[in-house]
């Protein structure tokens, strides 16, 4: 590799870790991190729990890998005597990113009230809270600045002349979210949703200077999805995300096919293959495969990046891995057997 090529891969590390430091963390697989879109679509599923778990590993052909981590469960059931539903959720981020290792770690509970809209039909209007508490660090004996240099070269026992006043902080931080979720015609597996959501909304501190002009910036996310049945065995699932934070701005949306199989009936397929592909607008294709094994599903994508750090990453953006568990309890007032409720 020339010395040109090295300068130039380390500009575009720099500049990726930069975009990485202004914005959220986001996942390819968005809809298997639902809190993180939106915590009024906690809840939004067919049973009565729900375990996700998301791994993300990218630009390992540019720089040192960016790993993420989310997990988040969910519990729904009913409440009053009427068709609402109240789901308490639990969202947990982990994130790691650069040659500084800076790392973020979050713990957010979540609750949602569903509120029905119609007694013979799945209508619901749901509102969602999420907060809790967010650390930020770096390792600072990880750092180069120009303090190490010299005059002969590079130093390390030099001190770097940075007055962090901590190397790591913790803020609290609170999301709001709408949605409104509904079925479709006669057949209650064709529904749909759109939701907005508003997080960051406390303004938290987002420095590791004692400065309090610099905050971290609010955060809209609008969000839709359409599940359609095509027959008996098969259906398409079309989702979307657009997301404002500051001046950046980002759109993804896609389709999966879904197909399935074996098992004594329809609505208890032993096994449902997807398939499909979403696009990050101007950054990535990502073409998605998933299986279903009741109560279990896991899925597998993968970022091809076609931005502008095409060149540099050789097109390979990001892996990512996700395992889903959800299920009914067996109770007189689980939503197995509830006429209405929130689902997608």
């Amino acid at each position: 590799m020339t010395t040109l090529t090295r300068l130039f891969m380390v500009a575009v590390a720099i500049v990726i870790a930069t975009a990485a430091g202004a914005q959220d963390v986001h996942f390819s697989q968005f809809f298997e991190a639902p809190l993180l879109r939106n915590p009024s679509l906690a809840g939004i599923f067919s049973g009565d729990i729900r375990f996700q778990g998301v791994y993300r590993s990218q630009w390992g052909s540019v720089t040192v890998p960016y790993n993420t981590g989310s997990f988040n469960f969910e519990y729904k059931k009913p409440i009053g005597r009427g068709d609402d539903f109240i789901t308490t959720g639990l969202q947990v981020v982990y994130d790691k990113a650069g040659t500084t290792n800076f790392t973020t770690s979050s713990v957010l509970p979540a609750v949602n009230y569903h509120k029905s809209l119609s007694s013979d039909r799945t209508k619901y209007l749901s509102l969602g809270f999420m907060g809790g508490l967010v650390q930020r660090r770096i390792d600072r004996s990880k750092m180069t600045t120009n303090n190490h240099f010299d005059g002969r070269g590079y130093n390390p026992s030099l001190a770097d002349g940075e007055t962090f006043l901590n190397p790591n902080y913790t803020y609290v931080d609170g999301s709001v979210g709408l949605s409104f979720n509904s079925s479709m015609g006669a057949n209650e597996e064709d529904n749909y949703y759109l939701g907005v959501a508003y997080h960051h909304f406390n303004n938290p501190k987002n420095s590791f200077y004692k400065n309090p002009e610099i905050e971290m910036n609010a955060k809209w996310v609008a969000s839709a999805g359409v599940r359609y049945a095509l027959n008996e065995t098969s259906y398409f699932t079309l989702q979307a995300d657009h997301t404002v934070q500051g001046s950046y701005s980002e759109t993804i949306g896609g389709a999966l096919y879904s197909y399935k199989l074996g098992g004594e009936d329809y609505d208890s397929p032993l096994y449902t293959v997807h398939f499909g592909a979403f696009l990050r607008w101007k950054d990535a294709i990502i073409p998605v495969v998933k299986l279903d094994y009741n109560p279990f599903s896991i899925a597998l994508s993968y970022d091809v990046n076609v931005s502008a750090l095409k060149t540099a990453s050789q097109s390979r953006g990001g892996m990512e891995l996700s395992v889903t568990y959800s299920g009914f309890f067996d109770r007189d007032n689980s939503t197995r057997n509830a006429v209405v409720c929130p689902r997608f």
